[in-house]
């Protein structure tokens, strides 16, 4: 039950964070991705509150135990790999033609109108045949 309130509090500051930063506001996003033209800098702030106490987690979680489970998650590999920028080109192309992400289309549904309803129909179609495509492109590959 505690891990449940910790994250509807959790969630609750993400998706009010997203309002107030105006990460939920598609032409808002859509001028910090156009740097060469009417370039908006405001969400550089947006992603260093994220980063830098992201950094700081990382680094007081390596001797504590949470409080609702048995262990904090690792780092996340730094390698880069083919399906690490495959990936990321196809989220950047993604969030620079809708202007969306994941997290902010979320927490855009209940004002954002029928289009942020097919980009969330599109997302969740993504992230159900992606590891399906993933897995006959590995079968299909031969091995190394």
């Amino acid at each position: 039950m505690l891990r449940l309130i910790f994250a509807f509090i959790a969630g609750g500051l993400f998706g009010t964070g997203l309002f107030l930063s105006g990460m939920t506001d598609t032409t808002k996003v859509q001028g910090w991705l156009d740097v060469f033209g009417n370039w908006d800098p405001t969400l550089a702030f947006v992603l260093g509150g994220a980063i830098l106490p992201m950094a700081l987690a990382w680094h007081l979680t390596k001797s504590r135990k949470p409080l609702t489970c048995d262990y904090f998650p690792a780092p996340p590999n730094p390698q880069l790999d083919r399906r690490l920028i495959g990936g990321s080109v196809l989220f950047g192309m993604g969030w620079g033609l809708v202007g969306l992400c994941p997290g902010p289309a979320i927490a855009s549904l209940g004002y954002g109108g029928w289009p942020h309803w097919v980009f969330l129909l599109c997302m969740l179609t993504g992230m159900i045949v992606t590891p399906k495509l993933r897995s006959a492109l590995d079968t299909a590959r031969p091995a190394e």
